[in-house]
């Protein structure tokens, strides 16, 4: 996933902006050993910014009794999941990441290279005959009140539920032309011609209520369009899957008929291409109406959906704020970023934002300790909850009836929904069928942050031992094949090609003692390194390999000055549409922030390259302390 995960900044700024018009499968356990999907962008985990962790729903500003910094004194810090190591020796400054969402701009790399913009949002034409037929044009058979009261019909603002045109010069050609109107221009509704007392009356209705907008009608697709309308979805504060859940509704669709190259994270502006079946790009477009933080366009047909993890990367472009660092420092590090690069870490936001890790759940799944695994995800908790959620725990921790616990969520789809809903249709004696009942996604999230977590620490290890340095006993790829180097080929590789497994049943370890710490660190653990094949199928771990060093491209930055920190330091391709200007920066500022861009390929965190730069540790947690300081 190219990297929209978080570092989330937890302490949101209120940011009102215009995206709209009035009106925010993970990858198999077996999986292929060269790993290409999941993180950053590319994969169900989210890029940089998103909410990995699929335990309830930690927080979303709604914070109940204690502040929000306090809640996270109970978070996980980097040193907790084995991100150790820096690469780089210049001098490390503080900022703050992800102060406002727009700090933080993601742009997919398809798999042409290019990188994914808005801006376009014209409807495209089949052909030359298509491009010719006049469609009815709404301001030549409307007037401008009848306009309004169908725009207000359309976003059910329109108490009547109807809308009722008299045709006064009554033809059949006429009526024609103002059904076809409606229909074209206001999609969702749907009319009939009813004749009261003499008069003949169009009625605009909602045909399937608030149910949908925009219902589907059986249309005739011409042989000469591709069957998928591939668009350009920028979204704001939005992540990836609530965007097309959402389009989903609106269009009466499955989420399934649309497809995507990589998710993108929440807290964050991002822009990526998505592709639906048989959806014309009219449709699409009239949404842009009626959807907040969300555009749509660059609209074009194809024969062909899209796939996970067929782009090339994400372009991030990030702004740090209130740097501390000068600019010697600044151009140190960024200098170092581009030569030497980063460890390419899994990210924090795949281990989770409360006192109970993803990965601990994880590792009592490969231990078949399902008693543990129930306690661990219900338990009462510290940390950064709502108030159902924390009622609901200790419901649980006082009667162990998930009947009663159930009842004190509102929103049961969240994991201690799920599971509570399976131990009540199957009992507490048949967990595993009830943990079922939690998405195969989430579920599968669990074991590999075990997984991430062991490969953290063993590049650490790896680091601490033997530099910057292909050694004798290293793992290099050939093809999808791992290889151990011996003495001599060492010397003629650089670190850069340098792999480390993540454990599983269909991975070889480097031969020197790094290797022979897998075998310690899992056994401490409780598990057998030489029988990671699980009872349970899905939880069977095949294993995969990463390279540990990452050097972006496409690096550039400035430090740059301004006096409001409430007002947005980058472009977005939505402003750009609009004509709205770029931001303007006083060089005498009284602020300091660093602007940098970069790009990444899939499945690498840009958190990771920007704690590189900061030599700051980039957890929820640390950022809230520092914004704490910041704001106070």
């Amino acid at each position: 996933m190219a990297e929209s995960e978080p570092v989330s900044n937890p302490t949101p700024v209120g940011e009102k902006r215009s995206c709209l018009q009035e009106g925010d499968g993970e990858t198999p356990t077996k999986r292929p050993k060269v790993e290409c999907d999941g993180e950053d962008g590319n994969g169900p985990i989210p890029e940089d910014g998103g909410e990995e962790a699929p335990e309830g729903e930690a927080s979303d500003g709604e914070e109940d009794g204690e502040s929000f910094a306090d809640m996270m004194k109970h978070g996980l810090t980097e040193k907790d999941v084995g991100i150790l190591k820096y690469i780089s020796d210049h001098e490390g400054f503080s900022g703050i990441l992800k102060e406002r969402y727009s700090d933080f701009v993601v742009h997919e790399i398809n798999k042409q290279g290019k990188q994914v913009h808005l801006d376009d949002l014209s409807i495209p034409t089949d052909n030359k005959e298509e491009a010719e037929t006049k469609q009815p044009d709404v301001c030549e058979v409307l007037t401008e009140e009848q306009k309004q009261q169908l725009s207000e019909l359309q976003l059910f603002k329109n108490k009547e539920g109807n809308v009722s045109i008299e045709i006064l010069d009554d033809t059949k050609e006429k009526r024609t032309l103002i059904h076809k109107a409606i229909k074209t221009h206001y999609p969702g509704l749907e009319t009939k011609t009813e004749e009261k007392e003499g008069r003949k009356f169009i009625v605009a209705y909602h045909a399937a209520g608030k149910k949908a907008l925009a219902a589907p009608r059986k249309h005739f697709w011409p042989q000469n369009r591709g069957l998928f309308c591939h668009f350009v979805l920028y979204k704001e504060n939005k992540d990836t899957m609530d965007a097309i859940n959402l389009l989903s509704k609106f269009l009466r669709l499955r989420p399934n008929m649309f497809s995507y190259m990589g998710t993108k994270d929440k807290r964050a502006i991002t822009v990526q291409e998505i592709a639906v079946l048989k959806i014309t790009a009219e449709r699409l477009a009239h949404l842009n109406k009626c959807l907040m933080n969300l555009k749509l366009g660059n609209f074009c047909y194809k024969n062909h959906p899209l796939k996970l993890g067929e782009l090339q990367g994400n372009h991030f472009t990030v702004v740090i704020r209130n740097i501390s660092g000068t600019d010697e420092q600044v151009h140190q590090a960024m200098t170092s970023l581009r030569q030497t690069g980063f460890i390419n870490y899994y990210g924090m936001q795949r281990f989770g934002t409360t006192a109970v890790a993803t990965q601990q759940v994880g590792r009592a799944i490969l231990r078949n300790d399902w008693n543990q695994v129930v306690d661990l995800i219900l338990k009462p908790r510290p940390g950064a909850e709502k108030e159902y959620l924390v009622r609901c725990r200790e419901e649980w921790a006082k009667t162990q009836d998930p009947e009663a616990a159930l009842r004190k969520l509102p929103n049961k789809r969240c994991v201690e929904g799920q599971l509570l809903r399976g131990l009540s249709m199957y009992g507490k004696k048949n967990i595993v069928t009830a943990f079922g009942q939690i998405p195969r996604n989430n579920r599968l999230m669990y074991i590999h942050s075990y997984q991430s977590v062991v490969w953290n620490t063993m590049v650490s290890r790896r680091i601490e031992a033997f530099g910057l340095k292909a050694v004798e006993g290293d793992l290099v790829l050939k093809g999808t094949k791992a290889h151990v180097l011996s003495a001599e080929e060492a010397e003629k590789h650089s670190i850069n090609d340098v792999v480390m497994p993540l454990p599983g049943y269909d991975v070889i370890y480097p031969s020197h003692h790094i290797g022979d710490g897998y075998r310690e660190l899992l056994s401490a653990d409780g598990l057998d390194i030489d029988n990671m094949r699980h009872k349970v199928k899905d939880y069977s771990l095949a294993g995969a390999y990463r390279r540990i060093i990452i050097t972006p491209t496409d690096v550039s930055w400035e430090v740059i000055h301004y006096d409001d920190p409430r007002i947005s330091l980058v472009h977005s391709d939505f402003e750009k549409l609009e004509n709205k200007p770029a931001p303007v920066f006083n060089k005498e500022g009284k602020y300091r922030a660093l602007k940098m861009e970069f790009s990444l390929p899939p499945s690498t965190y840009a958190t990771m390259a920007i704690r590189e730069v900061l030599k700051l540790d980039t957890s929820i947690k640390k950022q809230t302390q520092l914004n704490t300081v910041w704001f106070n």
